[in-house]
This record gives structure tokens, C-alpha cells and sequence, in this order.
């Protein structure tokens, strides 16, 4: 059995890839770790409480970081509803987070379970300040997993980034450049025929189950923002599919390793990930500007495409 550690600011979309994760008989999630982003922390804390209660699971929860490193937090939640899960006044959870901080948890539950598969579905604020105090546990986990970054097209927050990364650009440079075997999940996955369509949507109310009809409610909203963002119709899960790749690799079809970088100065790129697709950042005329990312030696797993019907398979299962 994996074991698996989340870290979320737990909105609508994050919600349906906490309940794929806590519903896998194949994956034991030690810990979920709440960040500010879509919304803020303590709300996204409440909300991962809230979700784990649904799927019957006792998961420990702690609260982390307030706001990104070094800028002021800017929210997604036009996007996801105040609340983070499409504004329906769901009740509050049973459970209470944990008092231990959430960056002190993840280092002790990285060193504490060397192979752990980290799962990051918000800004990496969180995993930042976990590596600043122990850089030594990017060697005990054996996945890191990040939904983030406009790999190939346009972003969801700016022409050039996606919001997890744009959203603290700082943090996610640190995590790059740190020696985490990471996978970056962008969000061109979650579109088009990713989406799920009319029909996807029907077939997921019609297995009629308190965590189908969540999962479709509590993403009302995102599906409004989602049409006026992109004029595409559905829902954009871009958490729940960075999930699937999680739980089964075979869910992608085309990924390559490559040198990745953060922007972090510029206000028209701030967050732009960007990938060595033709691999010429060790030519000597960009060495002076890659040193960083070719000092640390590690390249980055970049996934471009994955199997569609696979991983709404996955997704239909864990709501069935």
C-alpha cells in the first residue's frame, strides 16, 4: 500500500481529488496539509475536514502557511465561491485541525515515512518552508506530484501562469530547484475532452451517492467560472486529474524530463514555468541564466498528455 501525503487549499476541485485519494484501497493518506490559495488556510483546513468526514475518514489535518512567502495572498475564490466549495453552507466538520503546524508535520512525516508520494494541489508555500528546514527529506519521498504550471498554451490566471504557481512563484522556484523527484501536472490537462462534459456529469449523478452528488454541487460555481474564463462548458478538474496520475502513472501517455525554472521577477511572466523543451539551457549562452536549475542536477517530469478515459474511469469509481 502507498502512503500518501496531501497538501491542499482545499476548494471544489480539490475536494473531488481528496475524495479519489481517501477512497483508494490501494493508498493510505498519512496526513493533509491546508495552504492558503484558492481561499484562505483556515477555511481550507475546514474544508479538507469536511471532505475526509464524507468519506468516513479520520485523516489528520493541520493548518500551514497564511500567505505565499514573499507576497500578499490573492485568492482564487471567484472562481470556487467564498467558501471554496461553491457557496452551499455546508456544515461544519466534527473535527477540529491538528494544533501541530503544518510544515512541522510534513517534516516529520517525510522523515518518518521514507517513499511517501507527495501530492501538492495549491500554491507550494507549504512544501517551500518544509525544505527550508530539512532540505534532506527531498530524498525520502519517492513522488512529488504538483498540479501546477502552463506547460504549453496560455495560463488561468494570467497570459503566461497558472494560479498555483503564479500564486506564489517564490515558493514553487524552491521546490523546483530542490531535488524533489517532481511531476508537473499543468493545467492544459484538465481541458478540453478532459473536461467532463454533459453526459460525464449525468453518468457521475446518476451513480447516486452522497460523494457524486458533492462532487458535482460543490463544483457548481467552478463551472460557471469555468465557461466565462474559457467559453469551454463542463467542469475543469485540474486537482482530481494530477490525483489520478498520482494513484496510477499508466494514466499518462506522453511525459518527458526536462529542465524546468520559475519567473519570479517579472509582472508580465511572474509564475510563467518555464520547460527546456530542446534542451539548450546547458548551451553556453544560457548557462549564466539556467546555473541554478543545472547546479541542482535534477530535471523535472513533465507530463503532456494523459489517457482521458482512464482517468475519468478512476474518477467515476472513487465516486461510485
Amino acid at each position: 500500500m502507498k502512503s500518501f501525503l496531501i497538501d491542499t487549499d482545499t476548494a471544489s476541485d480539490d475536494a473531488v481529488a481528496l475524495i479519489m485519494a481517501l477512497r483508494s484501497p490501494a493508498v493510505r493518506v498519512l496526513a493533509i496539509t491546508a495552504v492558503a490559495g484558492n481561499i484562505g488556510v483556515e477555511q481550507a483546513a475546514r474544508n479538507a475536514l469536511y471532505t475526509a468526514e464524507l468519506c468516513g475518514s479520520n485523516v489528520p489535518v493541520f493548518v500551514g502557511a497564511e500567505k505565499p512567502l514573499r507576497r500578499q495572498h490573492q485568492s482564487a475564490d471567484w472562481f470556487h465561491g467564498k467558501d471554496g466549495l461553491g457557496d452551499h453552507n455546508y456544515p461544519a466538520p466534527r473535527r477540529s485541525p491538528e494544533k501541530q503546524p503544518a510544515v512541522e508535520a510534513m517534516v516529520e512525516t517525510i522523515a518518518a515515512s521514507p517513499g511517501v508520494v507527495l501530492v501538492t494541489l495549491g500554491p507550494l508555500t507549504n512544501i517551500a518552508l518544509a525544505l527550508e528546514r530539512n532540505p534532506g527529506i527531498a530524498e525520502k519521498v519517492s513522488r512529488c506530484v504538483i498540479m501546477g504550471g502552463a506547460l504549453c498554451c496560455e495560463g488561468n490566471v494570467t497570459p503566461a501562469a497558472e494560479y498555483n504557481i503564479w500564486c506564489d512563484p517564490e515558493a514553487a522556484r524552491i521546490v523546483i530547484r530542490s531535488g524533489l523527484p517532481v511531476e508537473l501536472v499543468g493545467w492544459h490537462l484538465c481541458r478540453g475532452l478532459a473536461a467532463l462534459n454533459l453526459s460525464d456529469i449525468e453518468h457521475v449523478l446518476s451513480l447516486d451517492t452522497p460523494l457524486a452528488r458533492f462532487a458535482i454541487e460543490c463544483n457548481s460555481r467552478a463551472q460557471e467560472a469555468y465557461f466565462e474564463q474559457t467559453g469551454e462548458h463542463g467542469i475543469s478538474l485540474p486537482d482530481p486529474v494530477a490525483m489520478s496520475i498520482a494513484l496510477d502513472p499508466g494514466v499518462v501517455t506522453a511525459q518527458t524530463e526536462n529542465y524546468v525554472d520559475v519567473e519570479t521577477s517579472s509582472e508580465l511572466t511572474r509564475g510563467m514555468t518555464v520547460v527546456d523543451r530542446l534542451h539548450v539551457a546547458e548551451n553556453d549562452r544560457n548557462k549564466a541564466v539556467w546555473a541554478p536549475v543545472l547546479k541542482a542536477g535534477t530535471k523535472t517530469k513533465v507530463v503532456w498528455k494523459i489517457d482521458i478515459a482512464c482517468w475519468k474511469q478512476a474518477l467515476f469509481l472513487a465516486l461510485g
